[in-house]
């Protein structure tokens, strides 16, 4: 096991894409960090670099305290695990399992040993002389990870390894990989689109958006604190709902909230939380509310905030209910960062997620109560959050930065 340091690592390709733009990151010895991102974030470039498959540009990656930059893949010890197996189909699985040991010439019966330890953990024993072709997804997926762990490299590197497999088994392989890492404690980095393996694999969550680091934290920091509005927007599932909104003085020297035609009072307790908000008085915001701020309420139900809407699709899932609808104000296609040099996208649909038993339909015209005790507002100029007071205003490594790089 080892520990794994990123320091301004870079990597610029040759047509002048820039997939990494100064990335710190450090892995701790023993840890399991997941990075996602939306495609092309550099997610897989990253690791890749840490491989020793792609030079980096500039900075630096050390394992377990030595700078490994000029060192070979091989000779980093360190085992890849990738999306699509990459198994030896003329090879049985014990074959395939044994493979990297007898290149390394690792005497036959420590071999023999260790691929029946590696079988018997993995559940591949009554496996072993079938070759590839015989094995259903999960269990090739199983023989890839194997043939990593008979290695025993001090650092784990997986890439969207999950993603070839039906929702069951990947619901599967997430426990057996969560088991397989509270056994052997092995350094992990481990990249995937989809964020609940990131949330239910990982010790911390690293988040990339056009090769910055925008946040790294664990699964209830990033959810509950995001640095900026881009992870807020991309943590969470149904995804958070963002709106351009205004702070004006209210008649009784309160806080409003204008949000296109409305006005809401803002609730004492988000002042106290974020006392920020009293210098933002006449500046554009972004409103973040979590689809389970939002609940459907009777005609005559009275709330503070509430809009009326038509529910476009309600999505029944048996232990709850999501209704997606397009909200009565204008809602921005973009957010600028803070070099104004690109933009962010904002979904135009929001989704509430309801009482599972609400008598909701698609279609059907209903009213929703809004509860901005449980808001989040970020600057509308820079996309940085407004940071509550009793909450971190980002996570462990994770500095304000831009939401994408200056061109």
């Amino acid at each position: 096991m080892a520990e794994v340091v990123l320091s301004q690592l870079s990597k610029v390709f040759p047509d002048g894409t820039v997939a990494l733009d100064k990335v710190d990151l450090t892995v701790a010895d023993g840890e399991f960090v997941v990075l996602v991102g939306p495609s092309g974030c550099g997610k897989s470039t990253l690791l890749r670099v840490v491989a020793g498959l792609e030079d980096a540009t500039a900075g630096t990656v050390s394992i377990d305290g030595q700078m490994v930059n000029y060192v070979s893949s091989k000779d980093r010890d360190i085992a890849m695990v990738f999306q699509s197996y990459a198994l030896y189909p003329h090879m049985t699985v014990d074959e395939n399992l044994a493979f990297s040991l007898k290149v390394r010439r690792v005497p036959k019966e420590q071999a023999k040993e260790t691929v029946r330890e590696v079988a018997q953990v993995l559940s591949l024993e009554p496996l072993l002389e079938r070759k590839p072709k015989a094995l259903s997804g999960g269990q090739r997926q199983r023989v890839a990870m194997g043939r990593a762990m008979v290695r025993h490299p001090k650092v784990f590197l997986m890439d969207e390894p999950l993603s070839n497999l039906d929702a069951k088994l990947r619901v599967a392989m997430r426990g057996e990989l969560t088991r397989l890492h509270q056994q052997y404690r092995t350094t992990t980095l481990y990249v995937t689109h989809d964020q609940i393996e990131a949330m239910t694999l990982g010790d911390r969550i690293a988040v990339l958006n056009a090769g910055r680091l925008q946040q790294v934290g664990t699964p209830d920091e990033l959810y509950r604190s995001p640095v900026n509005v881009f992870v807020a927007g991309f943590i969470g599932s149904p995804a958070m709902n963002l709106a351009r909104a205004e702070l004006v003085t209210g008649a009784d020297g309160g806080l409003v909230l204008r949000v296109g035609e409305y006005r809401w009072p803002l609730p004492a307790r988000q002042l106290r939380r974020r006392p920020g908000l009293r210098e933002m008085v006449g500046r554009e915001v972004i409103l973040g509310l979590r689809p389970q701020a939002l609940a459907v309420i009777s005609d005559d139900e009275p709330a503070d905030a509430r809009i009326g809407i038509t529910a476009i699709t309600v999505e029944s899932l048996g232990s709850e209910k999501n209704v997606l609808f397009l909200p009565p104000f204008e809602v921005p296609e973009v957010v600028a960062d803070a070099s104004a040099q690109a933009d962010t996208e904002l979904t135009a649909m929001w989704t509430a997620n309801v009482d599972p038993l609400a008598d909701i339909v698609t279609g059907q015209r209903t009213a929703l109560r809004l509860d901005l005790d449980q808001a989040y507002f970020f600057e509308a100029a820079t996309g940085f959050a407004v940071p509550a007071s009793e909450a971190p205003d980002a996570g462990r490594d994770g500095a304000k930065v831009p939401l994408v790089p200056a061109a």
